[in-house]
């Protein structure tokens, strides 16, 4: 039941912040930051050294079951290439794992603990399989590479299909996602880009507010 529940919540709160940065330090400020921003989904990629300090230091300080809003978020893990790494990512406190590509050996572990996994894809293909593996959210990856209208288009012969782009979303586009039917969207750079350049992380929470309200008026 708790797998199910993680997929509704993420499903419900429609953006997730995949967060990159220099050092574990960094990257759980950038989260605080975007977390009081309003985005409770936060995706701490393997690309980042010592990733896994920010996943236990996240999971610590946030649980996707508190009553209290401040403390509320769902930590998961990106950038998982191999099963191995996405299970030291669940031993850590990650409650879903994201990956670019397809990796079945992933999905098996991920199904095996019922954590929600969220392997990329990019063609009918890839998402057939990933559906028959018991995938329940499929990123689309890099969404740069498409328009909104491509969800239409898997959802022709896929209808039971959720999709989730991640790569290329922005303000400017996040409702045409949205309205073309993505069950969430992953925001990477354009989160949290002027922060680093400036050292100023409170744009985090800034920019973070900005997509939740495009997010809300998108799903009126």
């Amino acid at each position: 039941m708790k797998k199910i529940k993680l997929i509704q919540q993420i499903s419900s709160e429609g953006v997730v912040a995949v967060l990159r940065g220099d050092t574990p330090e960094e990257v759980v400020e950038m989260a605080d930051q975007a977390i009081a921003g309003g985005i409770k989904v936060i995706e701490v990629t393997m690309t980042v050294p010592f990733a896994l300090r920010a996943i236990e230091e996240l999971a610590k300080r946030y649980s996707s079951t508190a009553q209290d809003a401040a403390k509320y978020a769902i930590i998961g893990v990106g950038t998982a290439l191999d099963p191995e790494t996405a299970r030291a990512a669940i031993l850590s406190g990650a409650e879903f794992v994201v990956g670019p590509s397809l990796n079945p050996k992933t999905v098996e572990l991920c199904n095996r603990y019922r954590v929600p996994v969220m392997p990329g894809c990019m063609t009918i293909q890839e998402i057939q399989t990933a559906l028959e593996l018991g995938v329940d959210i499929v990123k689309l990856f890099p969404g740069n590479l498409y328009s909104p209208a491509m969800i239409k288009a898997i959802k022709g012969p896929l209808p039971q299909a959720n999709i989730m782009p991640t790569g290329g979303v922005s303000l400017s586009n996040l409702g045409e996602w949205i309205q073309a039917g993505a069950v969430a969207v992953g925001i990477g750079s354009d989160l949290t880009s002027e922060a680093v350049k400036t050292r100023n992380y409170s744009l985090v929470a800034d920019k973070a507010a900005q997509y939740i309200e495009a997010y809300k008026a998108a799903k009126k």
